[in-house]
């Protein structure tokens, strides 16, 4: 085969690719977005935030342990140093992040929350300078300060309407995405030498125990008894807006890497917007419009310059 052709036939390889990773990546995105709002319907039932996040974790461990089990067959038992990396990435990547995310749920917006988690580049940009000693140059800043400003704007509203809850709240979702990043920036070593796939499954398997013995400590165990809405609704989020989030979004992975993933994963907040808007009566202001496109803005020109 020729040069040409071999040209060619990649290039048709990689177009076969494009639209299915796409769509894979926007629907991980509108997936994943999807559980704010299915926390904040379970919240009108009078469930907390410990309860529902023990019932997501307890109906995902069966599908995380497949995952873990699957992405293992053949591969090298895990090293004692590999069980204690699995462990604090669950403990950082899922359980703290799904804890402190829920928690925060109830004191702010699903729009706000959608936003602050939005800006974890920024995060994670912040940590690499800390940790590595990494350069960023004037443009990054820059870019990570357009996007704060963004959630600024929106967190001041809901402060003027709401009072002094929604600080709490957004201290709880920041302190998420701070969780999240570290375990992102901690986790590329650990991917290395098990793979994505069998560290998601493992980390989300440990994260899941996690969440469960935190529900057996600090609640009784009458509290697992909920009403059917909250029961129904919690399938929904383990199932399409945990597990299949965590799949497709892989899949776009491997199909048109990880940076178009990230761009396309962009259609997140503002899918959660919608939602809230639609399922949740939340009003779309102008302050929201004028912060979802700061964050928004922000997060793309600190990718386009890094």
């Amino acid at each position: 085969m020729s040069g040409s052709a071999r040209i060619s036939a990649f290039a048709s390889a990689r177009g076969e690719q494009l639209w299915p990773g796409i769509v894979l990546a926007a629907a991980g995105a509108v997936a994943f977005s999807g559980k704010a709002i299915l926390a904040k319907l379970m919240y009108r039932h009078g469930v907390d935030a410990v309860t529902v996040v023990a019932w997501r974790m307890a109906l995902a461990l069966p599908m995380f342990l497949a995952l873990a089990w699957w992405a293992s067959r053949g591969r090298a038992a895990l090293t004692r140093r590999d069980w204690v990396a699995v462990w604090g990435l669950g403990f950082s990547g899922y359980y703290a992040a799904s804890m402190l995310d829920f928690a925060g749920l109830q004191y702010i917006s699903a729009s706000l929350e959608r936003l602050i988690l939005y800006l974890g580049p920024t995060i994670v940009m912040v940590i690499s300078v800390l940790w590595f000693k990494r350069h960023v140059s004037t443009r990054q800043w820059l870019a990570a300060a357009i996007s704060y400003s963004g959630a600024l704007v929106v967190f001041g509203h809901e402060l003027t309407l709401q009072g002094g809850a929604v600080a709490l709240g957004a201290a709880l979702v920041f302190g998420s995405a701070v969780s999240y990043s570290v375990y992102l920036v901690a986790s590329g070593e650990v991917v290395g030498r098990l793979g994505s796939m069998r560290l998601t499954g493992l980390a989300s398997s440990a994260a899941c125990v996690l969440c469960l013995l935190h529900f057996a400590l600090f609640k009784p165990w009458s509290a697992a008894a909920v009403p059917a809405p909250v029961m129904a609704l919690s399938a929904l989020n383990a199932v399409a807006c945990t597990f299949a989030p965590v799949l497709m979004v892989m899949m776009a992975i491997e199909r048109i890497g990880s940076a178009m993933t990230a761009q396309v994963g962009m259609i997140g907040p503002l899918s959660t917007i919608a939602m809230g808007v639609l399922l949740l009566d939340e009003p779309f202001t102008p302050w929201l419009l004028a912060g979802t496109v700061l964050v928004m803005s922000g997060v793309w020109l600190l990718a386009r310059w890094r």
